[in-house]
């Protein structure tokens, strides 16, 4: 019988990250292959093949050919059970991102070797940054040409501030790649190009063994030797600690397209990367091998299965077990709630599940009863911290266009905004609804939604604001005197909070100027 502590030792929940078309929901997909999730692989972007489990199933995903949700899979793979939880890679939607990043472990990052570190890239290597989340870099594409392998590891150094240690090397680039020499494990990998199979693997003894040179030949090998030994004495040698503290980052090459140098990252990850850690909360700190269950909820996706009007609230277990039909507190209204029917993810094929472990993802259907940031527990008081909305920089009134629709228009934004797509606002001056977003397509993606989800039309009319702030003062007065004076520029969040819509960086740092009581947030934690 596994104990609790042999069943979260095996958990390896971690978040796949990347600038889009680096290759990252490719590389979801293989890793799926290796685990036996799914038989075929290439489903994502060819149309043929409709049944597979792919990681992208939202209707404007496929049309988009980008991420838009996160996705959550789980799967075996040997001894362990691996979460991966598939990002959105495009910067419109960069806060689904930054809340995943409060449910992983750990994180792997893909890097297209022709366009190097990206901007999005960055912003999410900060955020495991603030947390200290250990991260493992893949190096795509190598069977298209690209720049040369050290000037990429310098580029990674400088650009994600960490320290790098490669652990396989590719043996040339583009048009002439032949393969890649394991650093980790000491074997050779050779490349031959296809999608469907995992290419051979060459037994050798170390890197001056003779079968490298009849296998890639003697030009390449020299040129791989001499890479290796500047490898070694340029790198570190490769630190496990250094890399749970997140100072360290390994390094694979390989191509996702063609399922090469897959294998190798899975099976160096499995083995270093950290099993599910302990939480803070606001109390104290949670342990994951604590009996007493805990778990909050960091999503919530509405319309999982369009022929059943329901929102699915994802839940991230800290501690504990949980079991089905258990009642467990649910902290910010204070009941006992039951879940008969909790689920466990493969990309949108969902099952039933009888019981889950620290650092597994359990989908709970939600009709209404959460929100993102929500704890659950087996009866004690718990808060977890860390799941802030930005304040949005992008801002238009929506206008129903159907008046017979207007039911299903109000329920669809109702749960759209519970998702934490973007912020919905009501102008106190003129009572219009107001939407922010952090970026353009989040705009068609609620036009979109709405139509193909809730039979409700809606069109935008646009408004220049530069940015909305929460404010909140001790002195009741100037709170007061300062709604007034701008009671044009007032309205109120989903939870009734004040919000000034400032209409330029002028105007908000003299409304900062003049009402000194009064204090301007940017974020929606404080």
């Amino acid at each position: 019988m596994a104990t609790l502590n042999d069943e979260i030792k095996r958990r390896r929940t971690f978040a796949i990250i990347s600038h889009p078309d680096a290759g990252k929901t490719t590389l979801t997909e293989k890793l799926l292959l290796f685990g036996g999730a799914i038989h075929i692989a290439g489903a994502v972007k060819s149309n043929k093949i409709k049944k597979t489990a792919t990681s992208d199933w939202m209707d404007i995903e496929k049309q988009r050919g980008i991420s838009v949700a996160t996705s959550v899979m789980g799967f075996d793979y040997g001894d362990y059970k691996i979460n991966i939880l598939d990002t959105p890679g495009h910067q419109d939607f960069a806060e689904d991102t930054y809340r995943t990043l409060t449910a992983v472990d750990s994180v792997i990052i893909v890097v297209d070797v022709a366009k190097g570190v990206e901007q999005q890239t960055r912003r999410l290597m900060e955020v495991c940054r603030m947390r200290n989340t250990p991260v493992i870099i893949f190096v795509n594409k190598l069977d298209r040409e690209g720049r040369d392998p050290f000037e990429i590891l310098d580029e990674l150094e400088a650009e994600l501030k960490i320290g790098v240690r490669p652990l396989s090397w590719p043996i040339n680039i583009g048009a002439k790649f032949k393969g890649v020499y394991n650093i980790y494990e000491h074997s050779l990998d050779l490349f031959t190009p296809n999608k469907q199979r995992v290419s051979e693997r060459v037994e050798i003894d170390d890197v001056n063994d003779p079968r490298i040179d009849e296998a890639v030949g003697e030009t390449d090998a020299a040129k791989l030797r001499d890479d290796l030994e500047l490898i070694e004495g340029v790198y570190p040698e490769f630190d496990k600690e250094q890399y749970l503290q997140g100072k360290l980052a390994p390094v694979f090459f390989g191509s996702a397209l063609n399922t090469f140098g897959v294998k190798e990252l899975l099976d160096c990850f499995v083995e270093i990367a950290p099993s599910p850690k302990p939480v803070v909360a606001e109390e104290r700190e949670i342990r994951p091998e604590e009996d007493a269950f805990s778990g909050f909820v960091f999503k919530i996706h509405a319309n999982m299965d369009p022929n059943h009007r329901s929102c699915i609230a994802f839940v991230k277990i800290c501690s504990g077990k949980f079991e089905r039909n258990v009642g467990y507190k649910h902290i910010r209204s204070g009941k006992v709630m039951k879940f008969a029917a909790p689920t466990a993810f493969m990309a949108q094929k969902k099952s039933i599940v009888d019981e889950a472990y620290p650092g597994d993802i359990v989908g709970i259907p939600d009709t209404g009863n959460f929100k993102i940031g929500d704890t659950l527990t087996s009866g004690e008081e718990i808060h977890f911290k860390g799941l802030p909305s930005f304040s949005p920089e992008m801002f238009k009134y929506i206008e129903n266009t159907d008046p017979m629709k207007s039911k299903q228009l109000e329920k669809g934004i109702q749960q759209l905004m519970d998702e934490g797509v973007a912020q919905l606002f009501v102008n106190q001056f003129n009572g219009r609804k107001l939407i922010g977003t952090v970026g353009q397509l989040q705009f068609e993606v609620i036009q979109y939604r709405l139509l193909h989800e809730y039979g409700a039309q809606c069109r935008w009319e646009p408004i220049s604001l530069y940015k909305a702030c929460w404010i909140e003062s001790d002195d009741a007065q100037a709170l007061e005197a300062f709604k007034k004076r701008k009671h044009q520029f007032m309205a109120v969040d989903r939870e009734g909070r004040d919000v000034f819509l400032a209409d330029s960086s002028y105007v908000l740092t003299m409304a900062q100027q003049d009402f000194p009581a009064i204090r301007f947030h940017f974020s929606s934690e404080f």
